[in-house]
C-alpha cells in the first residue's frame, strides 16, 4: 500500500461529533461518515451535477445529496438500489494513534450511468407551421364552485380573436388547474444546483410547470399572460410560476444560454384595485430578463381604482366592454404582428450574396444598397 498517499484527517474524537462532513484535502472532495462506530469515506462530488455530498444528510447507509436528493452508500459509494451502477469512488480510512486518515488513491472508480435526457432539455428550435400563441391563466379559484373572472374572461376573448381573425394555433393553460410545487431555491444552495430542465421537474414526474416550460420555450411564439391585481400586486399563481421560471434566467447568468430568443409576450390585467402600472412594470421587468421581445404598448388593463368596492358592477363593465374586447383583440394583433416579423427574420439567410435581395428591416423599410 503507497503510504505517501495516507492523509490525516485529525482527531478521531473531534471527527466522531458530526455522522457527515465535507472534507477537501488537495482539491479532492471526501464524504467523511462516521456511522456505528466506524469511519467511511467517500467522494464528496456527487454525480448528477457536482453536488457536495459530505454537505448532505445520512438516510440509513445512503449519503443524500443536499442539492437534489441523488443517494450514495457512505462505504462502498454504490449508488441507491435500482442504481448501484451509478458509484462514486470510495476510500480507504484507517485509525492511527486516535487520528483518522484517509488514503488518497481511490479504491474504486467513479462509475456514472447513463440517465435518459428530460424531453425539455432537447435543443430550442421552432418547428415550421403558423404563428403560436399560448394562453396564461394566474387567477386563482375555487375549481369546485367557478366564479367569474375578468382576466380570464379577456385573455378567452384574446386568443378567440386570433384563430378566428389570424388563423393562428393557440393553447390555454389555467395554472389554477396545474399541480405544481413552489421553487425551493436551488439557486440559493448554489448556482450550478438551479438546472434547466428545472430540478423539481427532473426529479418529480408528477409535477405539471413542465407545461408551461413547454409552452414557453419550445411552442409558442405569443405569450400572453393575464392576471387578476391581489392587493396591489399580480396574482400569487403568477409569482409562484416565475420564482419557477428563475431555472431559465438562470441559465444566460451561469452558462451564457439564452432559452428564449425571438419570442414575444403580453399582457392582461384586471382588477376591481388600482396599481396597474407596478404590476405591468414587474411583468415587463422579468419577462424582458429572460429575453422576451414586446410589442407596442404590450398590455391592456382596466381598474376601478381603491374607492370602488362594488365588484358586481366591475364583473359587468368588463362582460359588457366593448373598449376592453377590442383592446384585447388589438394587443394579441400587435403580438403576432411583431411574432411573424421575428419569424421572418430568423428564417431569412444570414448574408446574402452580393446584389441580392434587398435586406429584411424590422420597421418595414427597404434598406438594400443601391
Amino acid at each position: 500500500m503507497d503510504t505517501e498517499r495516507w492523509v490525516d484527517l485529525g482527531p478521531a474524537e473531534e471527527l466522531q461529533g458530526k455522522p457527515l462532513r465535507q472534507i477537501v484535502i488537495e482539491r479532492t472532495a471526501i464524504a467523511l461518515s462516521f456511522k456505528d462506530g466506524r469511519f467511511s469515506a467517500v467522494s464528496g462530488v456527487c454525480n448528477h451535477i457536482g453536488g457536495p455530498l459530505g454537505e448532505g444528510r445520512l438516510e440509513g447507509d445512503y449519503i443524500v445529496c443536499p442539492w437534489h436528493g441523488w443517494k450514495f452508500h457512505c462505504r462502498t459509494g454504490e449508488g441507491e438500489p435500482g442504481f448501484e451502477d451509478d458509484c462514486i469512488p470510495r476510500y480507504a480510512t484507517r485509525i492511527e494513534n486516535d487520528h483518522v486518515y484517509v488514503n488518497l488513491d481511490p479504491e474504486t472508480r467513479r462509475n456514472k450511468k447513463p440517465h435518459p435526457v428530460h424531453p425539455l432539455a432537447r435543443k430550442v428550435e421552432r418547428q415550421p407551421g403558423p404563428v403560436r400563441i399560448v394562453g396564461i391563466s394566474t387567477t386563482a379559484m375555487d375549481s369546485a364552485n367557478p366564479r367569474y373572472s375578468g382576466s380570464d374572461d379577456l385573455l378567452q376573448c384574446a386568443l378567440d380573436h386570433a384563430r378566428s381573425a389570424q388563423a393562428t394555433e393557440t393553447r390555454l393553460i389555467r395554472l389554477n388547474d396545474l399541480k405544481f410545487r413552489h421553487c425551493e431555491g436551488y439557486y440559493s444552495k448554489n448556482a450550478r444546483a438551479c438546472t434547466w430542465p428545472c430540478s423539481i421537474t427532473q426529479m418529480d414526474p408528477s409535477d405539471q410547470l413542465d407545461q408551461v416550460y413547454e409552452a414557453m420555450v419550445h411552442w409558442a411564439d405569443v405569450v400572453l399572460l393575464a392576471t387578476p391585481i391581489r392587493w396591489g400586486s399580480a396574482s400569487s399563481l403568477y409569482y409562484k410560476m416565475v420564482e419557477r421560471m428563475n431555472c431559465i434566467q438562470n441559465q444566460i447568468t451561469t452558462h451564457n444560454k439564452v432559452l428564449i430568443r425571438d419570442k414575444v409576450a403580453a399582457f392582461i390585467i384586471v382588477g376591481g384595485q388600482d396599481n396597474i402600472q407596478a404590476v405591468a412594470g414587474q411583468m415587463l421587468g422579468f419577462f424582458g430578463e429572460i429575453g422576451f421581445l414586446f410589442p407596442q404598448f404590450p398590455y391592456i388593463a382596466h381598474s376601478r381604482g381603491w374607492t370602488a368596492e362594488d365588484m358586481e358592477n366591475n364583473v359587468e363593465f368588463i362582460k359588457t366592454s366593448k373598449e376592453l374586447r377590442e383592446g384585447a383583440g388589438s394587443l394579441v394583433d400587435r403580438s403576432i404582428d411583431l411574432a411573424a416579423r421575428l419569424i421572418e427574420k430568423t428564417a431569412m439567410p444570414e448574408a446574402l450574396p452580393r446584389g441580392g435581395r434587398k435586406a429584411h428591416a424590422m420597421d418595414g423599410e427597404d434598406r438594400g444598397a443601391k
